[in-house]
């Protein structure tokens, strides 16, 4: 049985015990710089224990729909829901985006895709179902993309820089294009390690924006601490 805690948030909290990929820096980084201020309706790809679509709960009045390939973390993110104070507006269905059949597009969709293509993969299935990519290559992402997002909708993602420039180059073949990006340094002096972007059907790029989560003392940013401040409980008001 695992003594792992719920990951406690300032208006939230997210149990992960029986998800293969934990609460983690890519995933609230993508939850709170995601633009939801236009949005009435949201859908998460590959949601995991649901932190994102938490997320999203608590910086709009959206609608917003969860879906994960692995049956163990879709009933995982239900209890987070239920738990949380936008359980009547959030759901958590146990599906494949290839198979999904809303009866509306979206708004908003969120991903923080399984990226590990080729590599070594452990005995654990659901691990493996988290990281890789599978079962969710980029072109099948971005075309199950195009498929569900409405005509002025945005898709916002976070992944490695080689692989964010792979999703950005198919993105652009299906006539969706970057509104924002954002190169992300785990710390000073050293090069971006993850990019955010943002994409929708229309052009209209503005100048790629730059986050550091740490400075050359291992400490957290101001920027970092801005971005963040209305979901960790170490950082307050």
């Amino acid at each position: 049985m695992s003594t792992r805690k719920p990951f406690r948030f300032k208006q939230f909290s997210v149990d992960d015990s029986k998800c293969a990929m934990k609460v983690g820096t890519d995933g609230v980084l993508l939850g709170a710089w995601a633009d939801v201020s236009a949005a009435e309706t949201i859908l998460d790809i590959g949601t995991g224990c649901g932190v994102i679509a938490l997320m999203a709960a608590q910086r709009s009045k959206a609608r917003i729909t969860a879906i994960d390939i692995d049956e163990s973390a879709t009933l995982q993110s239900k209890e987070n829901f239920l738990h949380s104070p936008w359980h009547e507006r959030i759901e958590a269905i146990h599906i494949a985006v290839q198979q999904f059949q809303p009866d509306f597009l979206f708004d908003l969709i969120t991903c923080n895709p399984p990226f590990f293509k080729n590599a070594l993969k452990t005995p654990i299935y659901e691990r493996n179902l988290a990281r890789h990519n599978d079962s969710l290559s980029f072109e099948s992402l971005v075309s199950q993309v195009n498929r569900l997002l409405s005509e002025n909708g945005k898709f916002v993602f976070i992944l490695p820089v080689d692989e964010a420039y792979e999703v950005i180059h198919i993105a652009s073949s299906r006539h969706l294009h970057v509104n924002r990006c954002c190169n992300v340094y785990s710390r000073e002096n050293k090069l971006p390690n993850r990019i955010l972007a943002e994409l929708s059907r229309k052009e209209s790029e503005r100048p790629i924006e730059t986050l550091t989560i740490r400075d050359l003392n291992n400490q957290y940013t101001a920027e970092y601490k801005e971005l963040t401040k209305d979901f960790y409980l170490f950082l307050t008001e």
